[in-house]
């Protein structure tokens, strides 16, 4: 008789921002330039509506690099706000990372930060901000990076490939959270 392992409820889903989200564009950051992925708005809505806390983690080394500063950004995300809003969705925070070994802006230019994906600052900090242990969360991302940072953090990660975020959502945690099927 094999034993099956019982994980706790899902209660937390961190997501990259660029590439599962919104189109990567390259140093996306001006909301004229938002376009969501297929399907972006609906999965949110869905991790929303089934009660799960929404966490992005993204590397953001276009403020390091001097091309966008922190006030940029956040008129991004709060475009990406009310876009999801539209749509019944809300990111319940948002963490991201400046940080670059070549950054021109010399506060950010720190060789391999902990919060740098891969490395798993922003998502321990996450983890700890929400009250959560890594059993109860996964991460969604599309580079070996995000899902190497999850590692690192004990989260399970998935590497989104392309089409519909809201069905790969759908595909990968139904099983945990039966409200995405």
């Amino acid at each position: 008789m094999t034993r099956q392992t019982v994980l706790p409820p899902l209660k937390a889903v961190f997501l990259d921002r660029d590439g599962v989200l919104n189109v990567d564009h390259g140093y996306v950051h001006d909301p004229a330039r938002l376009d969501w992925i297929e399907g972006a708005r609906e999965a949110v809505a869905a991790m929303t509506r089934a009660g799960l806390t929404v966490l992005v983690v993204t590397n953001q080394s276009g403020i390091g690099r001097g091309y966008f500063d922190e006030a940029a950004l956040a008129r991004f995300h709060a475009a990406m706000q009310s876009g999801l809003a539209e749509a019944g969705g809300r990111i319940d925070a948002f963490y991201h990372c400046p940080f670059h070994e070549t950054a021109v802006v010399e506060a950010y230019r720190i060789a391999n930060h902990p919060d740098r994906k891969p490395n798993p600052g922003m998502i321990l900090r996450g983890l700890a901000d929400w009250g959560l242990s890594p059993e109860e969360a996964v991460i969604i991302g599309d580079r070996d990076i995000d899902v190497e940072a999850g590692r690192r953090a004990g989260v399970p990660g998935y590497l989104f490939e392309g089409g519909s975020l809201r069905d790969f959502v759908a595909a990968a945690l139904g099983d945990r959270v039966p409200a995405l099927r």
